[in-house]
C-alpha cells in the first residue's frame, strides 16, 4: 500500500500516525530538525552539544508522542520547543550536581575524560527574558489569546468567549501570535 505524501501532512497528523507508523516521525524530525539545533547552536555556541541536545529533544518527544495535545492549528513547534527548553535547563542542572558531586568528593575534574565543551549555565542567560520581551511586543488580542491557549491550555470556545470573538478568531491570533514570536525569537538568537 502506497502511503500519501506526509510532507503534506499537519505536524499533529504526523505525530498521531507516528504511533503506528515511525516514518511519519522521521517526516517530522525533517521539519524541526535545522531549527532545534539552530535553538542550541546559539545558546551553547557548539555544534556537537547543539547535535546531542536535538537529539536529545527528539527522543523525548518521540517517547511522549502519545501525550501530544494539538494546541496550535496542527503546529508541533510549541510542543517541541518546549521540550528543547527543558533538554537545556536540564542539562545545565545535570553539570551544576555532577561538579557539586565531584568537587565534595575531591575528583580533580582536570584528570577526567570530560567532554571537550561542557555545560555552562550562561546557555540560558536571557532565555526567559527573551520570550517575554517577544510575547510583551505582541498586539494584546494575540498576546492574550496565546497565553490562554499555549500557557492557560483553554479550548478555542472558551478563550473566544472570555475574549467576546469568534473561535476562529481566536485560531486566527494565535497563529499569527506563534509566527511573530517565531520570526523575533530567531532575530534575536541569530
Amino acid at each position: 500500500m502506497i502511503k500519501a505524501d506526509r510532507r503534506l501532512e499537519s505536524d499533529a497528523e504526523l505525530i498521531g500516525a507516528a504511533l503506528d507508523d515511525p516514518d511519519s516521525f522521521r517526516v517530522l524530525y525533517d521539519r524541526y530538525a535545522e531549527r532545534l539545533h539552530a535553538f542550541f547552536m546559539r545558546r551553547t555556541g557548539s555544534g556537537d552539544v547543539a547535535v546531542d541536545l536535538t537529539a536529545e529533544t527528539f527522543a523525548r518527544a518521540w517517547a511522549s508522542r502519545r501525550r501530544f495535545r494539538d494546541q496550535v492549528e496542527g503546529s508541533a513547534a510549541p510542543w517541541l520547543f518546549a521540550i528543547a527548553r527543558r533538554v537545556l535547563i536540564k542539562c545545565v542542572s545535570r553539570r551544576r550536581l555532577e561538579t557539586t558531586i565531584l568537587e565534595r568528593l575531591q575528583v580533580d575534574l582536570r584528570s577526567s575524560d570530560q567532554a571537550r565543551v561542557t555545560p555552562d549555565e550562561r546557555w540560558l542567560d536571557g532565555l526567559d527574558t527573551d520570550v517575554a520581551a517577544a510575547l510583551h511586543a505582541l498586539p494584546c488580542d494575540q498576546r492574550q489569546a496565546i497565553e490562554l491557549r499555549v500557557v492557560g491550555e483553554l479550548p478555542y470556545a472558551r478563550i473566544a468567549s472570555r475574549l467576546g470573538c469568534t473561535p476562529t478568531a481566536v485560531r486566527i491570533r494565535v497563529s499569527r501570535g506563534l509566527a511573530t514570536l517565531r520570526a523575533r525569537l530567531e532575530g534575536i538568537q541569530g
